[in-house]
């Protein structure tokens, strides 16, 4: 068994990310089929729970892309049940200091490396080791969010514990933290700067970064900045921006017709 989104971030390439925050099998099996490199369930922020997760990954299983999942919070039971139910990453928000990265570490890792307990229902055949349990050590990507003031001054500390794979960043999250509206494709002097910062520290390591973007060509200007992981908006999102290009081309197209 292999990650082949983590192959992609080894080799340098660039990778796209879709997010689900929809509870449904079937809108995951649409996005799957679209072309990520990986999407995303959004147990944080999204209307997802662990029924519906699964769910999601039973109908992108078939799909070449790689399922993560944002847990609520880094918490032990939540980050365990994602992987045991076929999560090959996990992004997990707010972690701001070099200990709480090291507890995240140790709730997806299995022992002597962490203290995950074995129990792989999806992700591999519960019981006795198999191939699953052999690798997944050195397959899970584990991803803390840097979404703080407090994250950003301990970001050397936090790229330094050993199994955290690289970072992703939440500019709404971000922008609240440094006194800023919450938004997505920032502009400000002051976030590209910290960006850089990021990205570079990142660089040093060999390691990744990732970070949400409200659209495809802001994320691809992210790639240029040095970000690897890069999100375009949700399911929710990119659906009601189709729906409403939808309608106003057709109210556009018809003109005054549209106002009777």
């Amino acid at each position: 068994m292999s990650n082949m989104l983590k192959k992609r971030l080894q080799a340098g390439k660039a990778c796209v990310n879709g997010w689900l925050a929809i509870p449904s099998g079937f809108s995951a099996e649409v996005m799957a089929q679209c072309g990520w490199d990986s999407v995303t369930v959004d147990m944080q922020h999204g209307v997802q729970d662990y029924q519906s997760m699964v769910g999601c990954f039973q109908a992108m299983d078939k799909h070449p892309v790689t399922p993560l999942v944002r847990v609520p919070w880094n918490e032990p039971g939540i980050v365990g049940k994602v992987l045991d139910g076929g999560a090959w990453g996990v992004i997990c928000p707010m972690v701001n200091t070099p200990a709480e990265a090291k507890a995240l570490v140790s709730y997806a890792l299995y022992p002597p490396k962490g203290k995950r307990s074995n129990g792989p229902i999806r992700a591999g055949a519960y019981g006795s080791a198999t191939p699953y349990q052999r690798t997944a050590n050195d397959e899970v990507l584990i991803i803390p969010m840097i979404e703080t003031q407090e994250a950003i001054d301990n970001i050397d500390a936090i790229l330094d514990v050993p199994g955290v794979s690289g970072i992703y960043v939440g500019p709404s999250d971000l922008g609240l933290s440094l006194g800023l509206e919450p938004r997505l494709d920032r502009e400000e002097p002051q976030v590209l700067k910290i960006y850089e910062k990021l990205t570079a520290a990142c660089k040093k390591r060999n390691l990744f970064a990732g970070i949400h973007n409200g659209t495809a060509s802001y994320a691809a200007r992210a790639f240029g900045m040095g970000f690897q992981l890069c999100t375009i908006a949700n399911d929710s999102g990119l659906m009601a921006m189709a729906a409403r290009g939808a309608v106003t081309g057709f109210r556009k197209e018809v003109g005054a017709a549209a106002d009777k």
